[in-house]
């Protein structure tokens, strides 16, 4: 048994004691949270629920509106369900994101934010130092385990807290669609089980994907250069996009063949943006916005949703078609609900790799607002992206003044305590209104400010507080001495 699996073991055991006496965790644990078993008969008519997890792709598709490229199966499937135009990750980066849906619940109140934390391997080896986050609460597949539910994933899970993959899946198995054969995917269930599972895609990491959009008629957007390099990486996404869409076909094509489509709920979305900078790891709308799109039973057909949508809610709405009620403890939401509003979604930025940071955001109907907490330091601290050849072109233009307003605040040595974007007027995010002398932008940000704070007290967010020393340990253990440069690490070095 590894080392993960030891230690949830160990602290189950001790949970089960302290829930008996009455400990904090009895509310995670609650009747909603535990009465789902169900009898066979009732088993084989519960839908079942397939999540298409993307890693690191943003909306560029032609149901999405864009004409870069057309993605006729990704169009197929929002033709037969639903298409979310608002859909926010609750943070930019993968591990936080997956912490995130997979317990329903924001990755700050579970102290699951700071990017790979809480791993007692790192890429095929046992690490020497270690933070365990032991997190009290059951996933999405654990609960639809006791409902019954055959679980499996394909590929990567990533998250932040200690767990065991015995307890969440049936079967686990690596990256990507295997064709449901062999006990792949769905085909190693009981006949007649419902499934809840997960196929990951590499999306906008699939870096075989073959060359089909020409660099010279993709558009870049304003706060990058109009460089050769940025419209290659530009175009390589479409190159990915238009391959997760030949995949999607092939999953839709096998549950077909299967017999399983019709009684098949799939959700079709990305874990954040793309991987250029300002995208992938920050809260700006190419990092947090993502492709969502749901089809199948219990789903409306043909429809466009406008309204704002949290990645959380992909969890809830997943327990609302199994008819397994939302435990009380979730954040999230159940989206085909009657009464489902959200007036704002909640977006957090903190340690990325070895870079720590720490950013806010709340995003309403029209205004985004942002809180920067480090602006000790610029948005491009010493990170991982470093080595790529976009970022030294963005580096080495900024330092020769070739850069405009736009394109070099990104790159400056200043970063504002607090951002507010028009949305509607200001898609890119270009200009600042947190200044502004008109009334509405005023009322926006006090309104905005306030929201944040009260989800910052009322989920008890994590990222008020400085990681241990033994979680930078084990980042510099991780990541090596040099890379970890932020000031943060001074104390355990």
């Amino acid at each position: 048994m590894d080392v993960k699996s030891s230690n949830r073991r160990s602290f189950l055991k001790n949970a089960a004691a302290g829930i008996a006496a009455g400990s904090f965790l009895r509310p995670a644990f609650s009747a909603s949270g535990n009465s789902h078993s169900m009898r066979t008969k009732d088993l084989k008519e519960k839908p079942n629920i397939l999540w298409v997890y993307l890693e690191d792709t943003n909306a560029w598709m032609s149901c999405y509106g864009d004409d870069t490229i057309k993605t006729p199966n990704i169009d197929k499937l929002a033709e037969r369900g639903v298409r979310f135009n608002r859909a926010y990750m609750p943070a930019p980066v993968c591990s936080p994101t997956r912490s995130a849906l997979i317990t329903g619940m924001y990755q700050t109140s579970i102290a699951a934010h700071e990017h790979y934390s809480s791993f007692s391997s790192w890429r095929g080896k046992e690490v020497e130092t270690w933070h365990p986050n032991h997190i009290g609460v059951r996933t999405l597949p654990e609960i639809f385990k006791a409902a019954g539910y055959y679980t499996f994933n394909e590929g990567k899970d990533h998250y932040n807290f200690v767990f065991s993959d015995e307890d969440l899946y049936d079967r686990k198995g690596g990256n990507g669609f295997k064709g449901a054969e062999n006990g792949t995917e769905w085909t190693g269930r009981a006949e007649g089980q419902p499934f809840f599972g997960q196929i990951q895609l590499r999306g906008g990491k699939k870096g075989g994907s073959p060359k089909r959009v020409n660099p010279d008629e993709v558009t870049v957007p304003p706060y990058y250069p109009d460089h050769p390099i940025y419209r290659k990486e530009i175009a390589h996404h479409y190159d990915t996009i238009l391959k997760m869409d030949e995949i999607l076909g092939d999953i839709i094509r096998r549950l077909k063949e299967d017999g399983l489509y019709e009684n098949t709920a799939v959700f079709f979305f990305s874990d954040h943006g793309m991987c250029l900078p300002r995208h992938k790891q920050f809260v700006y709308e190419g990092g947090i916005r993502v492709p969502l799109i749901a089809a199948g039973p219990g789903i409306p057909a043909n429809k466009v949703r406008n309204d704002l949508v949290s990645g959380l809610d992909v969890s809830g709405a997943t327990l609302e078609l199994a008819g397994i009620e939302i435990p009380a403890h979730m954040h999230a939401k159940g989206l085909f609900a009657d009464d489902f509003h959200r007036e704002f979604v909640f977006s957090a930025r903190d340690r990325c790799d070895y870079t720590i940071d720490r950013i806010r955001a709340v995003v309403g109907k029209r205004y985004k607002y942002i809180r920067n907490f480090m602006t000790d330091r610029p948005y491009l601290q010493p990170q991982y992206r470093d080595g790529h050849d976009y970022m030294k072109v963005l580096r080495r233009l900024h330092e020769e003044g070739r850069l405009n307003d736009v394109q070099d605040r990104f790159v400056c040595q200043h970063r504002p305590a607090e951002e507010l974007y028009d949305l509607q007027e200001d898609p890119h995010e270009t200009v600042n209104l947190v200044h502004s002398w008109k009334r509405e932008h005023a009322l926006a940000l006090t309104q905005m400010r306030d929201a944040l704070y009260r989800l910052i007290l009322e989920t008890d967010d994590k990222g008020r507080f400085p990681e241990t020393d033994e979680a930078l340990k084990a980042v510099v253990d991780r990541w090596g001495s040099e890379k970890t440069s932020c000031p943060e690490y001074n104390r355990i070095k």
